[in-house]
């Protein structure tokens, strides 16, 4: 372990200051000495084996099962995500092309990024047309005589600086993704009529989000600006909360050397976790059932009957498990433990939770039924990028159902490459997910944390190299220990946007 000298009596300061355990960041350190070893995959998940199917009768019958229960419900909802990203090409458009240098026409072919040529192509169908150019119009008075290619870099530093519609500084959430009759919809607001087709209870429906401490007031305003309309529209009242990824779950960052990364003023650098942070935030979450989904992965409201129907039919099968298990842990309590309940319990572990271990006593059935549920819908794998779902042999030689990103694998090695080019489906961020014992207690979601299943990653920060550590992945090792189910849901319900161009997918295009 990493000796008590290694920091000094400012770094512990500067350490609880931040509001961290010391030991905490001594394992961290640990960690960046001994890296983080690769995931082991056995094989990738697919129907039959480890992913269900449901048939058209299975989604009907678990769809009426959910809207029958009582149980209490609400969205929970990674928000924190910044517009810059989606912009990225066109940040490097505005700092590299100048109007009066060359042709637009001919930067393009010298670029040749398919991004811009889309953008520039089709730039008047997005959402966010109509709000530029009446910002042009009022900040650009000579506008009208500028040439094609003048006019189209206005367009984009409008669209991104501070001093036009900045933008690049606004969280993804609150960027105009769809265009209606009279009105643009961000991705917050697609939430909010998404949550009132399927997770909505006595014509209410509660939403969390997680964003950013600068971006909070800019949602709390769209959300006023909008909560009449979309109240009237959908007949639901919304009630949204916020949360911020709390700054204990911050990580030490080092050098390559893997000692503490200092500032100018010898002061240690923290850095966020990451999304694997933000089980925090759930563990917070009170609620029966939560609906989780990333914030950009909305559609134009036309599909939402089939969004919903699918978003039913799997709380209503995680409720017929969840059934399930309640009923073997109640029978436990009361009758006391015999051959029957352990023959009941083996059953739906080979059955629902593709569990490959068998119970013998009632120390394993406790043990392995008594745990939080997700549910997570899986999609047919188009080559996006993204995590998969798996079957995974931990360190005790166990065997799992888990989600895996790409970075978790080990692609030098011929035949875990093999495997993950075989997966058939990959992971949309489509969770339901239960978060209460058989006695209505909250699970302490922490315990189910494996803490060896974060990632590494390269970065930089003052013009000098930096090594950063995130947590376990929301969906990955921050959900290792949960009882897990996989069905395929339709590929149309993943409309990620990741770049700007996405937004001219057919599914947001209204």
């Amino acid at each position: 372990m990493i000796k008590e000298a290694d920091l000094s009596t400012e770094d512990v300061a500067q350490i609880k200051e931040h509001g961290l355990e010391v030991e905490t960041v001594k394992k961290q350190l640990e960690t960046f000495k001994e890296g983080i070893p690769k995931v082991e995959l056995v094989s990738a998940a697919n129907i039959g084996c480890g992913i269900q199917a449901f048939s058209e009768e299975e989604v009907e019958l678990f769809s009426r099962k959910y809207e029958d229960s009582k149980l209490e419900i609400i969205k929970f909802i990674p928000a924190s995500g910044a517009a810059s990203r989606m912009f990225k090409a066109l940040h490097q458009f505005l700092a590299d092309y100048r109007p009066e240098d060359k042709p637009l026409s001919d930067f393009l072919v010298e670029e040749k990024s398919d991004l811009l040529d889309c953008f520039f192509a089709e730039y008047k169908n997005f959402a966010f047309y109509d709000e530029v150019m009446q910002e042009i119009k009022n900040s650009v008075e000579n506008y009208e005589a500028l040439s094609e290619d003048e006019k189209h870099y206005v367009f984009v530093e409008t669209l991104l600086k501070e001093e036009g519609l900045n933008y690049a500084n606004l969280p993804k959430g609150l960027v105009p993704f769809h265009k209606y009759d009279g009105y643009y919809a961000t991705a917050f607001e697609e939430h909010l009529i998404e949550a009132a087709k399927y997770a909505s209870r006595n014509e209410k429906a509660k939403l969390h989000f997680t964003v950013t401490e600068d971006h909070l007031e800019k949602f709390k305003e769209t959300f006023a600006a909008i909560q009449d309309r979309v109240e009237k529209e959908t007949g639901v009242r919304f009630e949204v909360d916020y949360s911020f990824q709390k700054k204990t779950t911050d990580t030490i960052a080092v050098d390559f050397d893997n000692q503490p990364f200092r500032d100018d003023e010898g002061k240690i650098l923290f850095r966020p976790g990451g999304h694997g942070a933000l089980i925090e935030n759930l563990n917070d979450i009170d609620a029966d059932l939560i609906f989780i989904k990333n914030i950009d992965n909305v559609i134009k409201q036309e599909h939402l009957e089939t969004i919903s129907k699918y978003k039913k039919a799997l709380a209503g099968e995680l409720i017929n498990v969840q059934e399930k298990i309640f009923e073997i842990l109640n029978r436990i309590d009361k009758d006391g433990f015999n051959k029957h309940i352990l023959a009941a319990a083996n059953s739906l572990l080979e059955e629902k939770l593709s569990v490959k271990t068998t119970l013998e006593n009632e120390e394993d059935v406790r043990n392995l039924l008594n745990r939080p549920i997700r549910i997570c819908g899986m999609v047919e794998n188009q080559g996006a990028p993204g995590g998969g779902p798996f079957w995974v042999k931990d360190g005790e030689g166990n065997t799992s159902l888990q989600i895996v990103e790409g970075a978790q694998m080990d692609t030098d090695n011929a035949e875990q490459y093999e495997i993950a080019q075989n997966a058939s489906h990959f992971n949309p961020v489509d969770l339901v997910c239960s978060v209460r014992n058989y006695k209505g207690e909250k699970f302490n979601l922490s315990e189910y944390v494996n803490p060896k299943k974060g990632f590494i990653t390269k970065k930089s920060k003052f013009g000098r190299n930096v090594k950063a550590l995130e947590l376990p992945g929301l969906w990955n090792g921050a959900m290792a220990y949960w009882n897990t189910i996989f069905v395929e849901v339709p590929v149309i319900t993943f409309n990620p946007v990741k770049n700007v161009c996405d937004l001219l997918n057919e599914n947001h295009q209204v």
